[in-house]
């Protein structure tokens, strides 16, 4: 279970490699694109895609060992077990924003997101 400080604070923490998991993705999905047309890239071929993957899945890996729940993926959606007026919620922390600003139960999921 996170207070919303934690989970805050591991957002921060976490952010550059957030990050590195965002541009991974690109990176990934325009190599992937390239390689399927059958052309060249200048991001490389098989083994960079390989590569690529095995960077990301690590970052993956990272994240849920710090026990944060991996939602999604594009975006980024990112959630956090705690507890708010005594009833379990989950902290959600979506791509593009700086900081976690909502949260729903964790029994509504996303559709049941509110502001904080």
């Amino acid at each position: 279970m996170f207070t919303l400080a934690q989970a805050s604070y591991l957002i921060a923490t976490l952010r550059p490699r957030i990050d590195e998991l965002i541009t991974l993705r690109a990176d990934l999905a325009e190599l992937r694109a390239d390689l399927t047309g059958g052309g060249l890239s200048p991001l490389g071929g098989m083994p960079e895609l390989k590569a690529l993957e095995a960077r990301l899945h690590g970052i993956l890996e990272e994240l849920n060992e710090h026990e944060i729940q991996v939602k999604g993926f594009a975006p980024v959606l990112l959630d956090f077990a705690g507890e708010r007026k005594g009833r379990p919620v989950l902290w959600c922390w979506l791509e593009g924003d700086d900081d976690i600003r909502w949260y729903h139960r964790a029994d509504c999921g996303f559709a049941g997101r509110r502001r904080l």
